[in-house]
């Protein structure tokens, strides 16, 4: 098949999880035998790759993206929705790149608001190729911790649920993803579900057995959503009664909201994108803190499932499909006292805790990695 694969950047261009999983399975579908024409973008001041190394970067062999294009994500000012502002813009310079192809798709997969013009003037084109739309985590459709999140949600729920109705298919991770799109007026023949994944060589060979000091870590950006506020609290209190733990957090946490406490180690890595030194420091620790107001299907739990770390979590997105009681624990409402008390018994007992760890590792193995999600993803397509 001819696919125009339309991102919102591509990892290592642009830094993100969604952005790390659209190179994973923009290359995935590339070793699948499939034509694969790449649309991303990159920020103003970065350099614009083209596809040579694009194709140095992902790829060892001949295989390779059939054609690349790349541009700067628009910039405006700063006003209420100047971000689907900028998006829209983006998205009429993809439709702009898809009309001048002389061989016509037989499928667009697209992320975001990326077809968002496509959609729109498709029928002035005549354009016969099946569209598929794929929102990661409908944010905007879930808890909102503060008042500023919540009219940021209202002002994009009604430009995605427009998205969704246009399109011919809306990819889903499953899990409480499908109840949303399915709310949005989507019906369920439209929806196809697919799992996130991760690469077999984050798979590691044996979990280490758990020592007397549990380590936790947190794993993203000082975001509201990510429940790092209540974290911070959980860490303050436990520090009064408890010696044992010690609290890591990977990724860029400001300075000013670092945690001082002298009776519990924490570790500011900040960020950091080297794979083998992530690795380092998933290996290092035992349990991954994720306790979001609103996510996907997070790549940091099975980036920490596939290195047997035990995950302490929420019940939002399609976070469900990866963590249960055999690797983890689920906090039903996200405040300090319930993961203070997912964070202690976890800890009582560091044997079952090894157990919950090695279950990790093995879910990911038997479910998770690209090299059988992406059996999925084609047969998928190729059926639409």
């Amino acid at each position: 098949m001819k696919i125009a694969f339309v991102t919102d950047g591509i990892s290592p261009y642009v830094i993100g999880g969604m952005q790390q999983h659209s190179a994973s399975l923009g290359v995935e579908l590339v070793k699948s035998g499939h034509i694969v024409d790449l649309f991303h973008f990159v920020y103003e001041g970065d350099k614009i790759p083209d596809i040579k190394e694009i194709n140095n970067f992902y790829f060892n062999s001949n295989e390779g993206f059939n054609n690349v294009f790349c541009c700067f994500f628009p910039v405006s000012f700063k006003f209420p929705g100047h971000y689907l502002f900028n998006s829209h813009k983006y998205s009429k310079w993809v439709f702009k790149k898809i009309s001048y192809q002389k061989d016509e798709y037989d499928f667009i997969y697209a992320k975001g608001f990326s077809a968002w013009e496509t959609l729109k003037k498709r029928n002035k084109l005549t354009l016969k190729s099946k569209i598929g739309i794929k929102f990661h985590g409908y944010e905007m459709f879930q808890y909102a911790p503060n008042f500023k999140i919540k009219l940021q949600h209202f002002m994009l729920r009604p430009f995605v649920r427009m998205i969704n109705n246009r399109a011919d298919f809306i990819f889903s991770y499953g899990g409480k993803i499908t109840n949303i799109i399915n709310c949005l007026g989507v019906p369920k023949r439209k929806i196809i579900e697919i799992p996130s994944a991760i690469h077999s060589n984050w798979l590691k060979e044996k979990v280490p057995p758990t020592s007397n000091i549990i380590k936790f870590l947190f794993v993203g950006r000082y975001e509201r959503r990510k429940g790092i506020q209540e974290i911070n609290e959980s860490i303050l209190e436990l520090s009064k009664k408890y010696n044992n733990l010690e609290f890591h957090f990977l990724g860029p946490i400001p300075k000013q909201k670092q945690l001082k406490i002298k009776n519990i180690k924490i570790v500011y890595y900040g960020l950091v994108k080297d794979s083998l030194v992530k690795k380092s420091i998933y290996d290092s620790c035992d349990v991954l803190l994720c306790p979001s107001y609103s996510e996907g299907m997070p790549n940091v739990i099975l980036e920490g499932m596939s290195r047997g770390l035990a995950i302490i979590t929420s019940d939002v997105g399609a976070i469900s499909l990866m963590v249960c009681k055999k690797n983890g624990i689920i906090i039903d409402k996200i405040n300090s006292i319930n993961i203070i008390q997912a964070i202690i018994e976890i800890s009582k007992d560091i044997n079952k805790l090894s157990l919950l760890k090695q279950y990790s590792r093995n879910k990911v193995e038997d479910k998770f990695t690209w090299e059988k999600v992406s059996k999925l993803v084609n047969s998928k397509i190729e059926n639409l």
